[in-house]
């Protein structure tokens, strides 16, 4: 089923896009699964919420304004927004050095950083920029996020183990992991430990069971109950305490101008990745279920959803590839489902925060450990590697990045490599000879046959649009090809791939005539678009060639030939 186009308009910004229209026979399965969602998220957000270093219940609070904000204003009928994994990294690593985690400024600061963001995604969904999310591959994506992946799950280990090493997945600590964890075995919390493998055991079994049993809620259920009637805390095992209840304050962050600065590097890292990950998030799932959505209304959701963020005194959304499986898996299929959970979980922080307070932070820790260990894509990493090694060795060094130096570096350079490879691709493209087959067709051979497509004929398809850094490329082998046999009178250039051409580029084609041209060749092209039409006219470039010699298909410039060669 597509969504309506426009189900009800505020300003005029389409409303409940991905909720309306629902099938009446549908609503009870939807409620359903917002129920079960609820059950998976909240334990979920809860390590979201420690790897970005917030207290808890700040996480409880990224699945409820921010959640409702997208399913109003977005059009995705399956992107389910909330606290993510990668944004979470990306803000801890971004202000560990300004404030102290969980402390009031500290939480201050990420909501600046999530209203920050909000305004660089509502500039770019009014500008129309949700193509800019194409220009992050997902071959960098899989190397950041399985950077991320293990940087996370590095951090947990001293949780786990009831052990303040400070592990953070930086090169100093990743050299000193051995050493520390010798020189601390004797520190380890035994019962913390059992604790933990207790929490592990229990979620992958549960996962074995099947996906949609709920491992991560009956871990935490079962650690406060245990800590309830054994009073854990008495056997060296640090517990949470208190966790306020009720629903959150709304207000702007607390943060002066001067601190504005040195937070815009973080929200433009979140930006990129919310930017880069939603797209790819809605554009698979409306392929999955044959839906349809507007990735630049998608950009207006997630930047109401981030703004709501920041005033509710939370962290940072992002459209979540983890939480959107979750809702497929219990069955939803609009967002009524996150609808349903959004008021499961008001009634969460009106009545049941307070059992929070005996939960172990080592169940947490291993939580968050997993989350971490699922991030790490071998099955992406090992299919790059067989089959693209140039990418697997980028999508290599972007992890390594992330894990060595930090998460924003590791933003900046999976930027970088994202740009190159495209530059790489554009700039050794496949270029190839054109020969007819049997009834006309025509079929491409390599260049190094060097293959006429009749006696004295050759076809040359250029295999990318032609600008300053692949002219030489061009230029040369059109060239080599036209030493390569003294019998040849005509070279066309079939420019059916070149869809612009830059000024350096034009002067290439002009000394290629004039070459061709001493060599008693003629130049002649074909498939060539009205916009390098128009820059071949305003440069001369067609008065150099001639128009008469200017097709409009490869088989124009067989039949003309072969018409000259008949005369």
């Amino acid at each position: 089923m597509k969504p309506a186009k426009n189900p009800g308009k505020f300003l005029h910004i389409p409303l409940l896009q991905g909720a309306l229209p629902s099938s009446p026979k549908q609503i009870p399965m939807e409620i359903t699964a917002g129920i079960a969602f609820a059950a998976f998220a909240i334990p979920e957000v809860m390590g979201y919420t420690r790897i970005a270093g917030m207290p808890l219940v700040t996480g409880i609070y990224t699945i409820l304004l921010p959640m409702l904000a997208f399913a109003i204003f977005g059009s995705s009928r399956h992107l389910v927004v909330g606290a993510d994994s990668a944004t979470a990294a990306i803000i801890a690593s971004g202000l560990i050095t300004m404030a102290v985690p969980e402390s009031p400024q500290y939480v201050a600061y990420a909501g600046m950083i999530a209203l920050i963001a909000a305004i660089l995604i509502l500039i770019a969904g009014m500008l129309k920029l949700g193509f800019l999310a194409d220009f992050l591959s997902h071959t960098v994506l899989i190397g950041f996020l399985s950077g991320v992946g293990i940087r996370i799950s590095i951090s947990q280990l001293g949780g786990m183990l009831g052990i303040a090493t400070g592990l953070d997945g930086t090169l100093i600590h990743l050299l000193s992991l051995p050493s520390s964890l010798l020189k601390t075995l004797a520190l380890i919390n035994v019962p913390t430990l059992l604790v933990s493998l207790s929490v592990i055991v229990v979620i992958v079994l549960s996962e074995r069971i099947g996906s949609k049993f709920p491992g991560a809620l009956i871990a935490i259920v079962g650690a406060i109950t245990a800590s309830w009637m054994f009073d854990l805390s008495s056997y060296g095992i640090i517990i949470l305490n208190t966790i306020p209840g009720g629903l959150p304050h709304l207000a702007l962050p607390q943060v002066t101008l001067s601190d504005i600065p040195k937070l815009l590097n973080i929200s433009a890292a979140c930006f990129i990745i919310i930017l880069a990950q939603s797209a790819a998030t809605s554009r698979a799932y409306a392929m999955k279920f044959s839906d349809t959505f507007n990735e630049n209304s998608d950009l207006i959701g997630l930047g109401l959803a981030n703004a709501a963020a920041g005033i509710s005194g939370t962290f940072v959304v992002n459209g979540s590839p983890t939480k959107t499986e979750m809702v497929r898996s219990a069955g939803g299929r609009t967002q009524l489902t996150q609808l349903t959970t959004v008021f499961i979980v008001v009634i969460v922080l009106m009545f049941f925060t307070r059992p929070f307070a005996y939960l172990p932070t080592a169940v947490l820790s291993s939580v968050v450990f997993l989350i971490g260990l699922r991030l790490i894509d071998t099955k992406g990493m090992a299919a790059l590697y067989r089959q693209r090694p140039v990418e697997f060795n980028v999508a290599l060094i972007t992890s390594m990045t992330v894990v060595v130096i930090g998460v924003e570096q590791g933003i900046v350079i999976s930027i970088v490599l994202s740009v190159i490879a495209h530059l790489r691709h554009s700039y050794r493209p496949l270029n190839l000879l054109l020969v007819p087959k049997q009834g006309g067709a025509m079929r491409t051979v390599p260049l190094e046959k060097g293959q006429q497509a009749v006696k004295g004929l050759l076809i040359y398809r250029f295999g990318s649009n032609l600008y300053f850094a692949n002219e030489t490329r061009f230029r040369e082998e059109i060239i080599a090809l036209a030493n390569k046999d003294g019998g040849l009178k005509w070279f066309c250039i079939s420019a059916t791939n070149i869809e612009d051409i830059d000024f350096t580029s034009i002067e290439a084609l002009k000394n290629v005539c004039t070459q061709l041209q001493q060599m008693n060749i003629t130049l002649v092209l074909s498939d060539v678009v009205q916009p390098v039409m128009n820059e071949l006219d305003r440069d001369g470039i067609t008065e150099m060639i001639g128009r008469d010699h200017i097709f409009e298909s490869v088989q124009d410039v067989l039949e003309a030939y072969r018409n000259l060669q008949e005369e």
